[in-house]
């Protein structure tokens, strides 16, 4: 039976001053010095979705410390940590804003995380869901402080997933997406795409990713029809540190969905978690 973990929340500064929501959940290992994970939601995401706090439970029982955040611009505010209540902010949002949130998480544990003391900062480790798996990997790829990367359904080129109506989009300033979730039309500002090509080298997974020399793990379900398995073999085959594990007969959120109204993982995802850990302790 899990024991409930109670995560230590905090308020950080991220890009252009906006604010970070974290929960930092504290391993159970209280007598020694523990790993940390850090985990980065996906587009439409934030750090309380579906299975995400049972998830930092179950890492936290396995003698992990574990911290999951909001990027910046993701659209939800601490007040509100589950609404896209800020359709501004999200529409300002960019790769390049999102790389700064985890270093700014990074940085802040470092320095200012008053458990720093529990945390073994040599063993910083990284797990990024869909898009967030793609800043996982760029991450990864230049930043000596994460030791071990993790994707779950990740994305493999940032680009591809902007939306092709360019001169729509400049011209309008704006396009819309519509979240199936909440029904709600979800703007993307053209500094987006603008950002995005000022720093398409900085951006490319294709490129970054052959840089990645510290071991890496690549877990993507058979079944995901969001984010295509085919884009987790190209992963796998550009980062020479990598192991690719293929989750059958599961999609690209193995088996959750929000809200998640029960106690337990679903099998498939409590599956993800098992590998992720055997590959973190190895």
């Amino acid at each position: 039976m899990m024991t409930h973990a109670i995560p230590q929340t905090q308020v950080i500064e991220g890009s252009n001053k906006r604010f970070i929501s974290l929960d930092l959940t504290l391993s159970n290992s209280e007598s020694i010095k523990s790993p940390i994970v850090i985990f980065c939601h996906g587009y439409k995401g934030f750090k309380d979705w579906g299975c995400w706090n049972l998830v930092a439970e179950y890492f936290a029982q396995n003698g992990f410390h574990f911290l999951k955040f909001n990027f910046s611009h993701n659209g939800v505010t601490p007040n509100s940590p589950t609404d896209f209540s800020d359709l501004e902010a999200f529409g300002n949002n960019n790769y390049t804003k999102e790389l700064a949130d985890l270093e700014a998480v990074i940085n802040w544990l470092e320095t200012e995380c008053s458990e720093k003391s529990r945390i073994q900062l040599d063993s910083i480790y990284t797990i990024g869901h869909s898009r967030g798996g793609g800043i996982v990997s760029l991450a990864a790829a230049k930043d000596s402080r994460i030791k071990k990367g993790v994707t779950w359904a990740s994305v493999f080129d940032l680009t591809e997933r902007l939306p092709k109506n360019t001169e729509e989009w400049k011209e309008n300033g704006v396009v819309h997406q519509l979240n199936g979730r909440t029904k709600q039309e979800m703007p993307l500002y053209f500094q987006f795409y603008e950002n995005t090509a000022m720093n398409k080298k900085e951006l490319s997974i294709a490129y970054q990713g052959r840089k990645i020399r510290s071991p890496f793990c690549i877990i993507h379900g058979a079944e995901d029809t969001a984010v295509t398995l085919e884009e987790a073999i190209k992963l796998h085959e550009i980062i020479p540190t990598s192991e690719l594990i293929i989750m059958e007969h599961t999609g690209h959120t193995f088996g959750s969905s929000h809200p998640w109204n029960s106690s337990q993982l679903p099998t498939e995802l409590k599956e993800v978690v098992e590998e992720t850990i055997r590959f973190l302790q190895d």
